[in-house]
């Protein structure tokens, strides 16, 4: 029976380090990800307005390589969150940098050409970007 406590004991302390771990460890940069698709700003948000539900299929958690001129850029609570124009003066596609990322610039002007590397995750009125870095 005190066998089987410390077991048990030894079991539970491993599996709470290694929740510990997995929670503080956070996520890998789409810096060094081999993008899944390569595309425009027009592109996608057109993919998405003609589609939503192939477009989510095919795009959302994917590593997406997205190239567009900035529309705008602004920076709040910490966070760069640039806007590409795709064509559209209603909508666009919205990328917001990676957080933990160190990144070459975060002064983007409008009309500065860039290409982002990022997740899709679907969209809102914009296409949706997210942990992006330039590539």
């Amino acid at each position: 029976m005190k066998k089987l406590l410390i077991i048990t004991g030894i079991l539970i302390l491993g599996a709470g380090i290694y929740g510990i771990y997995e929670f503080s460890r956070g996520h890998e940069s789409n810096a060094n990800a081999k993008s899944d698709v390569t595309i425009s700003a027009n592109e996608l948000l057109t993919a998405f307005q003609t589609g939503e539900e192939e477009a989510n299929a095919k795009y959302n958690d994917k590593v997406i390589e997205v190239t567009g001129e900035v529309r705008e850029a602004t920076q709040t609570d910490g966070k760069t969150i640039v806007r590409l124009d795709a064509g559209d003066s209603m909508a666009g596609v919205t990328c917001e940098l990676d957080d933990q990322a160190k990144h070459k610039r975060t002064d983007f002007k409008t009309g500065d050409p860039v290409t982002f590397k990022c997740t899709c995750t679907g969209i809102l009125m914009d296409v949706v970007l997210v942990r992006c870095v330039e590539k």
